[in-house]
């Protein structure tokens, strides 16, 4: 059963329908597309950050698009530890130009979705708009291979994150010429308690500019 505005979708990618939400905004043609954390853990779609992330960009007037990688909830397929899920990724994206008319893109990741859209920006011929990565997994995912990074990115990280170690956040964009860096001081890797200055800060993040 979907909420009041929220429409259900599957959306064909590479081995099979994936399983999407979609809100629209008042804004046309501003699209945000969210990644969610590692299905391993227990990620999804529904995940509290994910969510934080939809409506933060959905009260900001953009139509949200966020998605089930392989093998989680109704999507096919099978985990495939990053490399699959970036062609996901990269597949809800073309959907997207193709039905919502994308002319202004925020991609936003939580964790091992952050890896995901740090690495479909990689792969895109445009760089996002907005590229928004909330702990993003460094260390278990080959981040390394995708630098030095295209475009601008913003990072929100907590300070005490015991899921992906802050101080390797902080060296993976130390060299990045156009990173931001958001710290949060006493939150843990979920933003227990810290949802509402997450929202602030990615906010302001999207807000800005363009």
């Amino acid at each position: 059963m979907s909420r009041a505005g929220e429409q259900n979708l599957m959306i064909d990618g590479p081995v099979g329908p994936l399983e999407a939400i979609l809100t629209e905004g008042e804004r046309e043609g501003v699209v945000a597309v969210i990644c969610h954390p590692n299905p391993v853990q227990g990620g999804t779609m529904q995940n509290k950050v994910v969510h934080t992330l939809m409506r933060t960009a959905r009260d900001l007037g953009a139509s949200t698009l966020r998605f089930n990688f392989r093998g989680v909830g109704a999507s096919a397929g099978e985990h495939d530890h990053g490399s699959g899920e970036v062609d996901d990724c990269l597949a809800v994206l073309e959907w997207a130009q193709t039905h919502l008319a994308v002319r202004e893109l925020w991609l936003l990741g939580f964790s091992f979705g952050g890896y995901v859209a740090a690495a479909a920006a990689s792969r895109m011929t445009r760089w996002p708009e907005r590229l928004v990565l909330v702990a993003p997994s460094v260390e278990k995912q080959a981040f390394h291979l995708l630098k030095p990074l295209a475009g601008p990115v913003s990072v929100m990280m907590g300070e005490v994150d015991d899921v992906v170690a802050p101080q390797a956040v902080y060296a993976a964009f130390a060299d990045e010429q156009d990173a931001e860096v958001v710290r949060f001081a006493d939150t843990g890797h979920f933003f227990h308690g810290k949802l509402v200055p997450l929202k602030a800060e990615v906010e302001r993040v999207l807000g800005g500019g363009a």
